[in-house]
């Protein structure tokens, strides 16, 4: 079979997990500590337990699944932000342990993980 002649156009949404009993302590992060506005999760989708995020034009969604290490993986988001320096203040400020990254031309960055063990990224392109 041939690969459709259309190309991807932009990434719809990401997902993320954590264990059953953490979504209110997931919530409370994402929402309270990183600011991003839950979203209602369509009607069909709501018995399934997580949330929905908006973050700008996308979408997180924190989905239910058990049994994972998520503490092994390099799979992350990576979230650009402004003032960098802040973020990096404010979430040593909420207890998260902050892990230095691989310089990367025209960036500054840093990594983390959130309570549940997903991967983190924050990045500020460098003005010019």
């Amino acid at each position: 079979m041939k690969r459709p002649d259309m190309p991807i156009r932009e990434v719809h949404h990401i997902q993320i997990t954590v264990a059953a009993a953490e979504v209110d302590a997931a919530r409370a992060f994402y929402c309270g500590v990183l600011g991003l506005p839950e979203i209602p999760k369509p009607d069909s989708l709501v018995g399934r337990g997580g949330l929905w995020l908006k973050v700008g034009t996308r979408e997180v969604h924190v989905g239910v699944e058990e049994g994972v290490d998520r503490r092994r993986t390099k799979a992350h988001i990576a979230y650009q932000v402004s003032h960098l320096d802040q973020w990096l203040d404010w979430l040593r400020d909420h207890g998260v342990e902050i892990a230095e990254s691989v310089p990367i031309p025209g960036y500054h960055r840093f990594e983390c993980r959130d309570p549940f063990g997903n991967r983190l990224e924050l990045i500020e392109p460098v003005e010019t």
